[in-house]
């Protein structure tokens, strides 16, 4: 049985949570809210007619206040919702990804570990058998002190001449000790899939794994409105062939997941909360095998702050926000199979990555190209909010239009 432990974090009444629930009756998205339930389960409470789009109350000068004054129009269980969408079902009310009209941005080699890793893929050249040889050639060349460089300083740039003159430089180290870190569109507009939902790895790869991330979420002018869980899926034989290759390692069918709610940034929960946050992830396979791994935040190289900068501003505007995986620690070194192999998913992993802020993300891995086609996009919402009569202006709250 689910718990709402299981899903949002003990004490989770005092903060403020925002999601997205597909409603078969009207056969669309409908924006919510939970709140604590009287059965002791969580309630979904729908705002749609005060916040047609979740892009659009994250644009409203006080998104709390829009929570706290909204008028309920139907709420469903919690535990009705995570069941549903664990049994993939359509013909019931599930959860979604808590986003809609943001883009979904991602920074790439924000840890030091998992820079490495990106070295060790890019000298296999997507060649998992020699992960294990590479990974120890690479860790002579880097010695012990490089974990200390910030990025884009002078120690990192000496550090760069070092690994120039023996022949180890690398694209991976040049965003993740130099001045400019790297951001990449990671999926189109509300491509996301949510908690519950199947993610998909395509039958191309042979060597991939999750990114368990912390995601944030900016509004039209860049500021950081509230956070969410993320799965960056990677496919690192094809990444590590070419860094050309990226959106095909990175964007394919079910491959962002988020959720399982936006938590928005209020006086009892703010950016810095999260600097320590412990992200977890834990890997249950149909065979048995078991894979955990940690995402410590507070080793990230670069700034929050620093991110979002990177991402938007004179340089370039997100007109309905943008959602931003921050990177991740964790790169899976464990063997599956044969030694030194390493990790690979396989179809039917249950994967959960989780935090004491946040809440849990549960995604079952498929095979991509069998997925369920995303087929609903932003003609889709448009029409389906016109049809609701809340077309006036569904990029911002109905209080604002």
């Amino acid at each position: 049985m689910t718990r709402i432990t299981d899903i949002l974090p003990a004490g989770f009444a005092a903060g403020h949570w925002v999601g997205r629930v597909w409603d078969p009756a009207t056969a669309g998205p409908r924006v919510v809210m939970a709140t604590p339930g009287a059965d002791g389960d969580a309630a979904v409470v729908d705002i749609t007619r005060a916040a047609p789009t979740v892009a659009g109350l994250l644009d409203h000068p006080d998104p709390v206040a829009v929570l706290d004054q909204a008028e309920e129009t139907q709420r469903w269980r919690l535990a009705d919702l995570v069941a549903a969408s664990r049994e993939h079902d359509p013909a019931r009310p599930h959860l979604l990804a808590p986003v809609d009209l943001q883009v979904v941005k991602a920074c790439g080699v924000t840890f030091v570990d998992s820079m490495v890793e990106r070295v060790i893929e890019e000298r296999c050249a997507g060649d998992a058998s020699r992960a294990a040889e590479v990974r120890a050639q690479v860790a002579e060349a880097l010695g012990g002190s490089i974990g200390d460089l910030r990025p884009g300083s002078p120690q990192a740039a000496h550090a760069k001449d070092v690994l120039l003159r023996q022949g180890m430089w690398s694209q991976y180290l040049e965003v993740g000790i130099g001045p400019d870190p790297e951001v990449f569109t990671k999926a189109p507009v509300l491509s996301s899939v949510g908690y519950g939902s199947r993610i998909g790895i395509p039958s191309f790869s042979a060597w991939n794994n999750p990114e368990p991330e912390l995601v944030l979420l900016a509004d039209s002018r860049g500021r950081l409105r509230g956070a969410t869980l993320g799965n960056d899926v990677n496919l690192r034989d094809v990444e590590g062939r070419s860094a050309l290759l990226l959106g095909k390692a990175k964007d394919n069918n079910a491959s962002s997941a988020l959720g399982p709610f936006v938590r928005l940034f209020d006086a009892g929960f703010t950016l810095d909360t999260l600097r320590s946050e412990e992200i977890t992830l834990r890997v249950a396979g149909a065979d048995g095998y078991t894979l955990e791994g940690c995402n410590s935040v507070s080793r990230i190289s670069r700034s929050f702050e620093e991110l979002a900068a990177a991402t938007c501003g004179p340089h370039h505007q997100y007109p309905d926000g943008f959602a931003l995986f921050t990177g991740t620690l964790f790169a899976p070194t464990q063997d599956r199979d044969a030694p030194g192999l390493g990790f690979t998913h396989r179809p039917g992993d249950i994967v959960t990555i989780s935090s004491p802020h946040l809440g849990a993300l549960v995604n079952t891995t498929g095979v991509a190209e069998e997925l369920p086609p995303w087929d609903f996009g932003i003609r889709s919402l448009f029409g389906y909010l016109a049809a609701e009569g809340l077309g006036v202006n569904p990029a911002v709250p109905v209080a604002l239009a």
